[in-house]
């Protein structure tokens, strides 16, 4: 089911990480009716506030890139806000979709919903087969709870309610807050300051040794306008670069990219999370859509929008 220039066209989160790029990939495509809402102009907690917007607007499409979401600190500390939060805003999101005539949606999750010690790539059909990380458990069951809502509307209604698993992301207007940030952006900021400041080494949670994957936002962009125009079944689809990094491999690469020659130091005494967590993404590009974006490239490009933003990053 192909797309129109002219549909008005819904991003939800557009002013995050994901949600930018989506939009940005949207418009320089040439889609003319393309939306987004600050939170302080659209609440997504509130029911009534999203269905009165659903009722106005009446967007064909919709794509939701909105959550609350932290690296393993963030998600340790705060499972109940993450629960509830993720959950009341996708349910509030999909329900309005489906009673205001939308007539697709993609629903955003995480390669967090598979288990903990899933089968490597992991494979779509992974899902729910064993008990998931402990660290971020409550993110995963709210993005579960969204692609079963999804594919319930699908079921039930007819609806073509679509869901993507990203994996780890990074790229411009990324959280470089220290205290609930992901991984990449952590090592960033930290690699950037300790070239400021002079410092001979930086530290990098656990023991170095998992791997984790990492997508560029601009291809996560592509891939998800590749879905809405290509993809219409609700079973989800991964979405991810297909090769995977170790964190010491990951910080020795932040390192050459931004220029610092200091050492790691590694705190074995925070945890590592899942051991590995690689993406099967045999389906889609079976559909006919790659990534892009070398590792290398990507951060470099995320360093650019760091110091060009500094002054507004999330810090």
């Amino acid at each position: 089911m192909s797309l129109h220039k002219d549909e008005t066209i819904f991003v939800a989160g557009h002013r995050g990480m994901a949600g930018d790029a989506i939009h940005g990939k949207l418009l320089s495509d040439g889609f003319n009716k393309v939306i987004g809402r600050t939170r302080a102009e659209l609440d997504l907690l509130d029911r009534a506030a999203v269905r009165a917007f659903f009722e106005k607007e009446r967007p064909a499409v919709v794509i939701d890139a909105a959550a609350k979401v932290g690296g393993i600190l963030a998600n340790s500390e705060q499972p109940v806000e993450f629960l509830l939060q993720n959950l009341t805003i996708q349910n509030n999101l999909i329900e309005a979709a489906a009673d205001f005539g939308t007539r697709k949606l993609l629903f955003l999750g995480s390669s967090c919903i598979y288990p903990k010690m899933a089968p490597q790539p992991i494979p779509e059909s992974a899902l729910l087969t064993g008990p998931l990380e402990p660290t971020n458990d409550a993110y995963a069951i709210a993005k579960i709870a969204g692609i079963k809502l999804c594919q319930s509307y699908a079921r039930e209604y007819g609806k073509n309610f679509i869901s993507g698993m990203p994996t780890n992301l990074y790229g411009p207007h990324d959280n470089y807050d220290l205290h609930n940030s992901h991984i990449l952006p952590a090592f960033i900021r930290k690699v950037h300051e300790a070239k400021k400041s002079g410092a001979k080494s930086i530290t990098v949670w656990g023991t170095g040794t998992p791997r984790r994957e990492f997508l560029h936002t601009t291809d996560l962009a592509e891939a998800c306008l590749f879905l809405l125009e290509h993809y219409d079944e609700p079973d989800l689809v991964n979405i991810g670069c297909g090769e995977d990094v170790t964190i010491r491999e990951l910080a020795e690469t932040v390192c050459d990219v931004l220029g610092f020659d200091g050492t790691l130091e590694f705190d074995t005494s925070k945890p590592d999370g899942t051991p590995r967590k690689l993406l099967d993404i045999s389906k889609i590009k079976s559909l006919g859509w790659c990534p892009r974006i070398p590792l290398p490239e990507g951060i470099a490009d995320a360093y650019r929008w760091f110091c060009e933003n500094y002054s507004e990053a999330r810090l």
